[in-house]
């Protein structure tokens, strides 16, 4: 298992972005794949349609979200990983960090895909 830790700037505040991210709605147009979305520890969720999906293990509003997390390329045999997503107030928005653990072995590309599918879309998406 490997694990890795990604981070970006986001221009909204730190609650703007914890909700866009666990809200159906807001997930769904933030990163442009659908997304069913809860704010409640021990509820499910799936995102960018149907390719991921999770868990919410532990919660703290605008601050911290704890989530077990994987894909349709897991295999049957492989554990859930999970991420931990954290908001910090920063000039003009947010700096989003995002430790991704317990990731097999060759899952190395979900680091780049945290760039290309998240944070990107998410800086386009709050910055109109």
């Amino acid at each position: 298992m490997i694990e890795f830790t990604v981070s970006d700037f986001i221009p909204a505040p730190p609650m703007d972005v914890y909700e866009a991210w666990l809200s159906s709605d807001g997930h769904t147009e933030m990163t442009g794949g659908e997304a069913n979305c809860s704010d409640v520890v021990g509820e499910p969720f799936d995102a960018w349609d149907g390719y991921i999906a999770g868990s919410n293990i532990e919660l703290e509003p605008g601050k911290r979200i704890l989530q077990s997390w994987r894909t349709t390329q897991f295999s049957d045999s492989e554990p859930d990983s999970q991420i931990e997503v954290e908001f910090e107030p920063a000039a003009g928005g947010t700096q989003v960090t995002l430790h991704h653990t317990n990731v097999p072995d060759d899952g190395d590309h979900y680091r780049e895909g945290w760039q290309e599918h998240y944070f990107e879309p998410m800086k386009l998406y709050f910055d109109q």
